[in-house]
């Protein structure tokens, strides 16, 4: 029967699983697929699991109930494997390197630190005022020149700017914050977001990430949105 697969663990988790049901319609009870130093969380499927609302709050759930007793490698939302033998060769032929694993990511947890401009006003006049090229281009537009090469001269300037600074600050963004993490993982900035980092960050490590978050936002002030989340399980941090 088909298996839906959470995560791994080692065999000494308490897996306090009683009582839990995981993804589905029809969810079943979770349980174990055991191979050597190794244990696989699992719950039997009868249909394709799509990322719906329910499933994936379950998927996440099952994740931080296993993550608040011990480390685990969470596996991605959707890992279905055909049946119990499938799951159990899986942990047999990659047990040097899950075990492993476990061991790089024990008492830590994943955060995620998200930047992006919240204001884009201030940024705009700061790049006039310090740019003599774009100062002038915004002084003939204003001053009613009709030219059409100005605003897109203009607007690739400013464009320029902002992507120079807005890296700049996520490279000093990043390396206030790597100094309290094990690892990192710099993700590529998206649309809105000029600074996507994970980090993986001990125990022992979370109360001074969480002071330096407040500095740091005190410091670059409400014109840029600076958003942490965590503690999570470690997703970022499992091949």
């Amino acid at each position: 029967m088909p298996l839906y697969v959470y995560s791994i663990t080692a065999k000494d988790h308490p897996l306090h699983l009683d009582g839990v049901s995981g993804v589905g319609a029809e969810p079943a009870p979770l349980r174990t697929v055991t191979a050597g130093a190794l244990c696989a969380v699992v719950s039997d499927i009868a249909e394709d699991i799509r990322p719906k609302r329910r499933d994936l709050n379950a998927h996440q759930q099952v994740q931080e109930l296993l993550m608040a007793d011990g480390v685990i490698l969470p596996l991605q939302f959707g890992y279905i494997a055909p049946d119990d033998l499938a799951v159990r060769q899986a942990l047999e032929s990659n047990a040097e390197s899950y075990l492993g694993a476990l061991k790089r990511l024990e008492g830590c947890a994943e955060y995620h630190v998200r930047a992006s401009q919240a204001d884009e006003a201030p940024l705009l006049q700061q790049i006039l005022q310090d740019v003599p090229e774009a100062s002038d281009l915004n002084d003939r537009i204003r001053g009613g020149d009709r030219d059409p090469g100005l605003p897109i001269a203009l607007g690739e300037i400013v464009a320029r700017e902002v992507q120079v600074r807005q890296e700049a600050l996520a490279a000093g963004l990043t390396e206030a914050l790597v100094p309290f993490s094990r690892e990192y993982l710099a993700h590529p900035a998206s649309a809105s977001d000029f600074l996507n980092l994970s980090l993986l960050v001990p125990e022992e490590h979370k109360e001074a990430l969480r002071t330096a978050e407040a500095n740091l936002a005190r410091e670059i002030g409400s014109d840029i949105d600076l958003r942490f989340s965590g503690p999570l399980p470690p997703y970022s941090f499992v091949q």
